[in-house]
Order: structure tokens, then sequence, then C-alpha cells
């Protein structure tokens, strides 16, 4: 098959990083993620990834790592004590976390905007378990879309940075009124991390300029805050379960990266009042 020329604006180009980000890993002879779909993808696609490869912080690279192992690791974790539960992927882009862990029982919904949805089924498949869904993860258009709803769980993989703070907030809101309760995993930026993030990935990435990442929040626990039943269930430092396994070198990024809160893994439970 010839590559696949994509056309993509704005914030829906920040999908290709962590997309080359798995691709890279499994290049490697001991990968922390083993990613073979995330491979033919990138093999597939007619974009210059060298221009990453010469501009993109190996520290940027890992996280994506350590974000992909920190969502895996969860999902599999629930799907062990309810395997036909609801896994919502909203704001997917070329993720490839089903294809990783899925158990064939779970129901799977991936969201992302029409483009970027037609793009995804050029290289993934939908099943009668795995539906795509073509809208704005704030639209609230996808959400009767959603027909299983058994144990839902949401993840969010480097989206909610894209958010102002207000809709933040407005998503939380209509997801407990929508689902009643569910659990969320997502990836989040400290305010240091979110000026680091303009000033480095996306621009030494050659992205657009409309992509620049809007919300950071210094202590997670603040948004228990914003309204009745939302629970940080767990949180921590990007790196702080796999530091360890990469050399001196990049282990003092990855401490001081820590250390400031530049990027942190969360899990919480929302709630309806």
């Amino acid at each position: 098959m010839s590559p696949e020329k994509i056309h993509l604006e704005k914030v829906q180009e920040t999908l290709l990083l962590p997309l080359w980000g798995r691709f890279v890993e499994n290049q490697k002879q001991k990968p922390l993620l083993v990613d073979h779909k995330a491979e033919e993808i990138v093999r597939n696609l007619d974009y210059d990834f060298g221009k990453l490869e010469k501009s993109v912080n190996p520290l940027s690279r890992a996280a994506w790592i350590a974000r992909s192992i920190f969502f895996d690791e969860r999902i599999i974790e629930h799907l062990a004590q309810y395997p036909e539960a609801t896994i919502i992927n909203l704001g997917c882009g070329l993720d490839t976390t089903c294809d990783r862990v899925n158990n064939g029982k779970a129901h799977w919904y991936e969201i992302d905007f029409p483009e970027v949805i037609e793009l995804r089924k050029k290289f993934l498949s939908e099943q009668e378990n795995r539906v795509f869904i073509g809208a704005s993860a704030l639209s609230g258009e996808w959400y009767k879309k959603i027909t299983a709803r058994k144990e839902v769980f949401i993840l969010m993989g480097g989206v909610i940075y894209y958010f102002e703070e207000a809709q933040v907030r407005h998503l939380l809101r209509a997801i407990a009124q929508e689902f009643g309760q569910v659990e969320m995993a997502f990836d989040y930026s400290s305010k240091k991390g979110i000026e680091i993030t303009n000033q480095r990935v996306l621009k030494e990435g050659g992205m657009n300029e409309g992509a620049r990442a809007k919300w950071g929040i210094d202590d997670i626990h603040e948004i228990e805050k914003w309204q009745p039943g939302i629970k940080v269930l767990e949180n921590m430092t990007m790196f702080a379960e796999h530091k360890k396994k990469y050399p001196l070198w990049k282990r003092l990024g990855m401490n001081i990266s820590d250390r400031m809160k530049i990027m942190s893994l969360a899990r919480i439970e929302i709630v309806s009042a």
C-alpha cells in the first residue's frame, strides 16, 4: 500500500507526536512498550517524521511512553474486574491502546474530530465492540452514541492540555450528568509545564501555532472542589514509575521534571451529585 498523505490542522497535528514516540520505542531491542500497530501506521504515512527525530526532546518521547504504560495498566486492571466494561478513548487520535489491551469482551468507543476519524479508519478497523465516533470531545454529540454503559472508564491522552479551564470544568460536569459514575485517566501539566510544552514540544516539533496548550494545574486535588462527586484516586509525576529503567543521563532530566511537577498522571472518579 502506498503511503497515505495527510492534511491536518492545528491541534489535530499533535496526534502524530505520541504515535511517532511509540514507533521509536518499538524499534528498541528491549522496549518498555511494544506497539507493532504504531510502527505499521508510521511506515504507511506520508509525513516528514525526520523533523521530529531532529528536534523533539528525548524526554518528551519518554513521557509519551510512560503515559501509554499508565493507561494500559489501569485499563487492564479495570477489565480484570469488569471484563465487559465500556472504555471511551476521548481524543483518540491515532492511539492504539485498544490494539494492545483489548480483552475481546469490552466495548470500546474511540472519539475524535471527524477528519481525524477518517484518517484513523485508513489504518484501524471498527468491529462489533469497537466503534469510532467523529465529534469534538467538548461538543456533547458523542454521548448519545455510547450505547454500552457498563462500568465506564474514560482515557484522555494528550488532550486536556488544549482546553481552557472552563471547558475542563464543563466536560467533567457533563460526563457526570451523562454517565452517573465513571473512572477517568488522563495526563496533565502544571502551569510551568504548559509553558515548556508550548516552547519546546510544539515549536521544536514544527507544529502549527494554533496547537498551543492552554490549561495547567499545580495541584490536581483542586478539581475536587469544582463540583461534588469528583475524587482523585491516583496521582503521580510522569516518570515516577519508570525512571529507574533509563540510563543516568536521562534520569537527571526526569528527576528535574518530576521535582518541578512538569508533567503528571491522574486517575479520578466522577459521580453525579
